[in-house]
């Protein structure tokens, strides 16, 4: 295992599982690279077919809501964040997708800087592949307008944690609010 590859690993080992499935996509994402080095998208959309992505979600603790954003490429209400690039680290493609997309220096203080939730989805289209997400949470507030990327996203709202009913989503996104009610006052 390349060092890259093992820096990914550990932070894969540390996240504390809210679930027996993110238990078990836990479980396949260290298998997947104690198997392989080859973790970065290279080419789009889908080489190699399995890939590294990190999930950025705005969460404004107080209000206990999320921003997202209605996904041009995707059809889907999603946080901000894309592919981590050949040899970054998780962390900062989180910071880096935060900047491109939100256009903020994002403070990763609801929860800390390891990431929150993990992930493995199989996309849609014909081009599928599978993301393995590292979602991170940084801090927002819900009064602040937040200038989503318009060239990703065609137009944003914030949910309340407590009354999210959107099926056009991340498959993992009422998981990933359940977790996310547990942590927050």
């Amino acid at each position: 295992m390349n060092p890259a590859t093992a820096v990914v690993a550990e932070i894969v080992s540390g996240i504390v599982p809210f679930d027996a499935l993110e238990q078990e996509h836990i479980d396949e994402a260290l298998s997947w690279l104690a198997s392989t080095d080859d973790v970065y998208r290279r080419v789009k959309p889908a080489t190699p077919p399995r890939h590294l992505v990190a999930y950025v979600v705005l969460v404004d603790p107080d209000a206990r809501a999320v921003l997202l954003g209605h996904h041009r490429l995707a059809g889907l209400w999603l946080p901000t964040g894309g592919h981590i690039d050949p040899g970054e680290r998780p962390l900062e493609a989180a910071r880096r997708e935060a900047t491109e997309e939100i256009g903020i220096d994002p403070e990763f203080t609801v929860t800390g800087p390891d990431p929150f939730f993990l992930t493995i989805t199989t996309t849609n289209g014909a081009d599928s592949h599978e993301d393995v997400s590292l979602w991170y949470l940084i801090h927002g507030t819900r009064a602040r307008p937040y200038p989503l990327d318009p060239r990703e996203f065609s137009t944003q709202h914030w949910w309340d944690i407590d009354k999210f009913a959107v099926p056009d989503s991340d498959p993992h996104f009422p998981r990933f609010l359940a977790k996310l009610d547990t942590a927050l006052p």
